[in-house]
């Protein structure tokens, strides 16, 4: 998961740059037209292919903390959802219902479904927002495909990052992904384990691929690696730092194991991050800078990942870089990026209104509608507890996930956020 979601928006500026750098080239620039925002939504950019993302982000990161969103931006998301309970990117005219070539999206079905059940307790009409967060994740089993996994869109081949934020919109509803049985028989953590790279492999030992290549090869991915290190741990992206501390390995079991290959995952990030203290980007096609970017987002989804294992030493280097380094950025993304920070911060037990010299909480809030409500200012630590729902940081009952084995170890370019 990553701030603003490269998907299809990605693709498109890549064809962009990739396909007409000529024509562009001798034409006078177009004046790009202002987004319309409709009323209710996080953000001022254009919401084509993110505003149900960046705001079920946006939601989640402030229920984490006890803040709950203004109606009018839940009634917004709530109307976004189509009949069949899936969620597309965005809907400009949510007055019209989706037509057979809606482009569905289980990514934004999928955290619009544990935004949704988050605000639920709070909201006007709670029932309806239960109703709806049961029907997206009814439309997610019926679209699972047959290695167990799920792919960006419905019917497309699996994938790591949409594969381990189903789970979490799962678990939301209090089910268990591992008892969530594919035509086939297989269930979600089978398909995880496809996208897993031994650790015998030489380059990018102990990672998760996004999907394999061409050739069937596993290529590391360090945004794949996060959100499976956190699914396979029984974990999403609220989670918070464990105890004891200890340092990720990598080792291969005679059986394969998810939780194992979600600690194999771990040590990945925390090598990957130990080299420059943050991870890094390509730059984009065509663009004139040839060198690696730094890669905030997914910079603030490995802290995240290894704070949920316990390698809290080797993700604090990182927090402590995105501390210095990410007002910009995240300026520049608005509201799903504030709220990786969000996570990141409360992983590793910092404070959100002090990450560095920000108020990642304020400067969410200022994104959208003034929120309804906001934790007094002397809540206790316990109060805060009891608003997760439970002391590892999940939200509510989602992303505490049915791993029978799991016991006792310690989840945005356009968009920072999904790198495909």
């Amino acid at each position: 998961m990553t701030t603003v979601r490269r998907g299809a928006a990605a693709f498109a500026a890549a064809a962009l740059l990739c396909t007409g750098t000529a024509s562009v080239a001798s034409a006078a620039p177009s004046p790009t037209p202002t987004p319309v925002i409709p009323s209710g939504l996080y953000g001022t950019k254009d919401p084509t292919y993110d505003g149900v993302w960046r705001q079920s982000l946006a939601f989640i990161a402030q229920r984490t903390n006890g803040i709950q969103p203004a109606e009018q931006a839940v009634t917004w998301l709530q109307r976004q959802q189509c009949d069949s309970g899936a969620f597309s990117s965005y809907r400009p005219d949510p007055a019209k219902p989706c037509a057979p070539a809606t482009m569905l999206d289980t990514n934004a079905t999928a955290v619009a479904v544990q935004a949704l059940f988050g605000v639920k307790r709070d909201s006007a009409d709670p029932e309806a927002l239960a109703k709806a967060a049961k029907a997206g994740a009814g439309w997610l089993k019926g679209v699972q495909n047959k290695d167990g996994g799920w792919g960006y869109n419905p019917g497309s081949p699996s994938d790591a990052n949409s594969t381990s934020i189903v789970i979490g919109a799962l678990a939301a509803l209090g089910e268990k992904p591992g008892e969530v049985t594919s035509a086939d028989g297989r269930t979600p953590y089978d398909a995880l384990l496809g996208f897993a790279v031994p650790c015998a492999t030489k380059d990018g030992a102990g990672a998760f691929a996004y999907q394999p290549d061409k050739t069937g090869t596993l290529l590391a991915n360090a945004d794949a690696t996060a959100a499976a290190t956190l699914a396979g741990l029984g974990k999403g992206i609220t989670a918070r730092g464990v105890k004891p501390a200890q340092t990720p390995t990598c080792t291969d079991l005679p059986k394969r194991t998810v939780e194992r290959a979600a600690l194999n995952g771990a040590s990945y990030l925390a090598g990957a991050l130990a080299k420059t203290g943050h991870l890094n980007t390509p730059p984009m096609p065509g663009a004139a800078e040839s060198a690696p970017l730094p890669d905030y987002g997914n910079t603030a989804d490995a802290v995240v990942a290894l704070a949920a294992t316990g390698a809290t030493e080797e993700a604090a280097g990182a927090l402590t870089w995105l501390e210095k380094n990410s007002a910009a950025w995240a300026r520049e993304n608005g509201p799903a990026a504030y709220a990786q920070l969000v996570f990141a911060a409360n992983a590793m037990g910092v404070d959100p209104t002090a990450f560095g010299s920000a108020d990642l909480l304020g400067l969410l809030a200022a994104t959208g509608p003034a929120p309804q409500s906001s934790p007094s200012a002397t809540a206790s630590a316990s109060d805060a507890k009891a608003e997760d729902g439970e002391d590892s940081g999940s939200f509510g009952i989602w992303w505490i996930i049915g791993i029978g084995t799991v016991v006792g170890v310690g989840i945005g370019i356009l968009l920072s956020g999904r790198k495909k």
